[in-house]
């Protein structure tokens, strides 16, 4: 029998290179990893108002949730609406199924087998993913903090400041750490942005050891595909499109001011060393600004367990499993 065909899932920090990594794998003849989609996450916070799936409308339902609202951006993916939808209808009743046929629909398009999907925010959501897809791997796309904070800064929808990108960058450490312990070499993989872009082949063929893949050489020329790949509306994607440049990482020393980067060296010291960062070995921050991200930290630890508690009070409540139906290669 045939391998079971499991699902690809890229994270990491914004701005961390993740839809560069994205491209890189989509080149692969074999993988397919679309434009950012929006509605895995929702759709696992919402599972409950589908009701439940065993009941063809309700799939039904979901399946116009998916493929018909402008917020899931399913739109991007260029599929039949109706005929993804319709596959969703009839498919298996869980809620993993159903949006593991939309990505798996994505594939299919370009002819593939390997489907997935890439999101920054998954990699505060590992545990969601494993509950739709329990066989998934995972790749972790690292990039040094203080460079992800200063493009954070630079970006037109980030709104949040200094503290929270650096904040964002920290946690994202702390619980991939956890999850790259607990999952193992077998379903997770983690690299740093800076060895991807000065040694792309080196880095992209331990990729493809770890997803059981033959290394293509394409692979290592994103920008072939960009056009295909990234939606013209990301204009801060606009260096997916030229040849690999490696001269952002270490801007961090010049994008942000002194102050900050003797914050950056203070709360993410350890976590910046152990991954192979040097320190600029600043001073000590000003006490107040020390507070003030401390307060951003305790606040982002308050949601974070907030939300955990929701989802652990929703889970007594779904009427079936949400895991997805695993298909192998050979139905396609």
């Amino acid at each position: 029998m045939p391998a079971p065909v499991r699902p690809v899932f890229v994270l990491g920090c914004p701005r961390s290179g993740t839809t560069l990594l994205q491209l890189m794998l989509h080149a692969h003849p074999r993988i397919a990893l679309p434009p950012e989609t929006r509605f895995i996450l929702p759709a696992y916070e919402e599972r409950l108002g589908f009701g439940d799936l065993r009941e063809r409308g309700n799939r039904a339902g979901l399946a116009r949730w998916i493929t018909g609202r402008e917020e899931t951006r399913f739109h991007e993916l260029g599929l039949d609406a109706g005929r993804v939808a319709e596959r969703i209808t009839e498919g298996p009743p869980t809620l993993g199924s159903a949006l593991g046929i939309a990505l798996r629909s994505y594939a299919e398009e370009h002819g593939k087998v390997r489907w997935g999907d890439k999101r920054p925010a998954y990699a505060l959501r590992v545990a969601e993913l494993l509950r739709l897809f329990p066989d998934a791997q995972f790749i972790h796309l690292v990039r040094d903090g203080r460079d992800c904070a200063a493009s954070l800064l630079g970006m037109p929808w980030w709104h949040r400041g200094f503290h929270e990108a650096v904040a964002t960058w920290a946690q994202v450490m702390d619980t991939t750490r956890g999850y790259a312990r607990r999952l193992g070499p077998d379903s997770w993989h983690e690299l740093r942005f800076e060895d991807l872009v000065t040694d792309p082949e080196g880095q992209l063929q331990r990729v493809c050891r770890y997803l059981g893949e033959e290394y293509v050489p394409e692979m290592s020329e994103p920008y072939r595909i960009a056009e295909v790949a990234v939606p013209t509306r990301k204009t801060w994607h606009r260096r997916t499109h030229g040849a690999l440049d490696s001269s952002r990482a270490g801007s961090w020393t010049t994008r942000l001011t002194p102050s900050q980067i003797t914050l950056c060296d203070e709360v993410l010291g350890d976590r910046l060393v152990s991954r192979g960062y040097e320190l600029a070995g600043a001073v000590r921050p000003d006490p107040a600004e020390l507070l003030r991200y401390r307060k951003v930290v305790t606040m982002r630890q308050a949601a974070h367990a907030k939300r955990r508690m929701f989802d652990r009070l929703t889970r007594l409540c779904e009427p079936g499993p949400v895991a997805y139906e695993l298909m192998t290669s050979s139905e396609f």
